[in-house]
């Protein structure tokens, strides 16, 4: 291969190897590069032949960043983060400087756990744009959307209309939670007819967590008792903490902070997206297309 093809497909490794050490697999890299298993491992593979270096040590399907990828990352996510947003950096400086107001709605997972970072970058780059963000979600913000209430939706979406484009960018298991000392905490591998022995604390009946819960267990047949109701996962965590029941949470409540014990439920529960809605037709404005290109550089194009 020549010097001219490697540099070119350089920004894709590195992009690859910068994905597959935050989420910690080959495959979730995969599925949020929209690119196959194989293609990722290929393109990390020619990285290690390349740097005379093994990245990452690899077991199963889980792997963890060896000394050497750690100091490759250091380097690495910077500089693709910075490729990645190129396009949106130069229009920013090669036209006036915008005001203005960006409205998005979203649920309080990711108003607490997705949109911060996000916002704290974009407000470095655009300080003189204002957000608004509405604690709205599913139906509603589907809602808010075509109402021209906010200009895009960030969340989780099971059912699209027609007039309505969502892309999906983020992937999340779905987890037990349960408190310390839990009799179900020393088991390796939990089934449904372990959990439903236990009450559960699950959102009210109107959400889609609750719903994806109930079909599960109606299908196995299965009857479990809810000891508590609660909308919000911080809310669900706590009494979950105090020992008040157990919960079939996403992984992306979860900070690691919890006193909590969490165990994997993918075997039975349905990976949980989330992504970004927005009207299929109808233009956005430049910050909001800034925005949404800092989640997902590709949302409007391959970059």
């Amino acid at each position: 291969m020549s010097e001219r093809i490697v540099k070119a497909n350089r920004h894709k490794q590195l992009r690859s190897f910068c994905m597959a050490a935050k989420v910690g697999g080959f495959s979730k890299a995969a599925d949020l590069l929209q690119l196959s298993q194989p293609s990722v491992s290929l393109q990390i593979q020619s990285l290690e032949k390349e740097l005379k270096a093994k990245l990452f040590i690899r077991n199963g399907p889980k792997i963890t960043l060896t000394d050497a990828g750690k100091k490759l990352l250091e380097l690495a996510q910077p500089l693709v983060e910075q490729l990645d947003s190129l396009p949106t950096r130069f229009t920013a400086m090669n036209e006036p400087e915008e005001t203005g107001e960006i409205n998005i709605a979203a649920g309080e997972a990711s108003i607490l756990h997705l949109l911060p970072t996000i916002i704290e970058t974009f407000k470095q780059r655009y300080p003189n744009i204002h957000i608004r963000l509405h604690n709205v979600s599913g139906k509603l913000g589907v809602d808010a959307i075509r109402n021209g209430e906010v200009d895009f939706a960030v969340g989780p979406m099971l059912e699209v209309p027609a007039d309505i484009l969502y892309k999906q960018v983020y992937r999340f298991v779905p987890v037990l939670i349960m408190p310390f000392g839990h009799p179900l905490a020393s088991l390796d591998d939990i089934t449904l007819k372990d959990i439903v022995k236990y009450d559960l604390i699950l959102p009210p009946q109107h959400l889609n967590t609750w719903r994806i819960v109930d079909d599960v267990l109606q299908k196995h047949k299965l009857r479990y008792k809810t000891s508590l109701e609660a909308w919000s996962w911080e809310i669900i965590k706590k009494y979950v903490e105090l020992g008040l029941g157990i919960s079939i949470v996403t992984s992306v409540s979860l900070t690691g902070d919890e006193k909590l014990i969490s165990k994997p439920l993918s075997k039975y529960f349905p990976d949980n997206y989330y992504g970004v809605t927005m009207k299929r037709k109808g233009d956005l404005s430049l910050p909001a297309k800034n925005f949404i290109e800092l989640i997902d550089p590709r949302f409007f194009g391959d970059s």
